[in-house]
């Protein structure tokens, strides 16, 4: 038995909710120019920039993979993704391997989608949220806060780690919204 607060599952889906609402109506009301604009480096590539597109569909690779970690843990496997963290599975790496690992994953997923429509994006975007609704559907109370051993995410339960993801689109926002962009960095 955990012994984490009460996850309230109606509060984590509000939250998803709201969070790709929010992802949507910001995407949705720019023209193309400003959606294909370069307006951070990259983390992995100095050369590479990311535009608004990037910065949508980079925090859906984040949720599948979340997604997986969390359906890894509740099958009794090592929930944190092997490359993150040491040999017993419970403490995370040094941050500079980890971030090197997810930044060079990250942009990989960048160039994977580059170009794509906004609609196509929109769609895979939809395709994960959806598996992550269905995730949530699936787990029980005691399920939403079980704690993955090694997440630093959040509280590290696995309701906790789902809610989060309306978070990471904010902090993109943020991001993008404070960067200066290619052209004035360059101009």
């Amino acid at each position: 038995m955990c012994n984490a607060a009460p996850v309230n599952r109606t509060e984590i889906e509000i939250t998803l909710n709201r969070g790709r609402a929010d992802a949507l109506e910001m995407i949705a009301a720019m023209d193309e120019e400003e959606l294909r604009a370069p307006r951070t480096r990259s983390e992995h590539d100095v050369d590479s920039w990311w535009s608004w597109a990037d910065h949508f569909i980079h925090i859906s690779l984040i949720e599948r993979n979340f997604n997986a970690m969390i359906r890894r843990h509740l099958a009794g496997e090592q929930g944190m993704d092997r490359a993150m963290v040491d040999e017993s599975g419970k403490a995370l790496r040094p941050l500079g391997d980890i971030m090197a690992y997810v930044h060079e994953l990250t942009e990989s997923w960048k160039v994977k989608h580059e170009g794509k429509t906004l609609p196509e994006l929109v769609r895979i975007s939809s395709a994960i949220r959806a598996e992550t609704l269905q995730l949530l559907s699936e787990i029980d109370d005691e399920q939403l806060q079980s704690k993955i051993p090694g997440a630093p995410w959040s509280d590290g339960t696995v309701g906790g780690i789902m809610a989060a993801h309306a978070g990471h689109w904010k902090m993109h926002r943020n991001w993008a919204q404070e960067a200066q962009p290619a052209e004035a960095v360059s101009g």
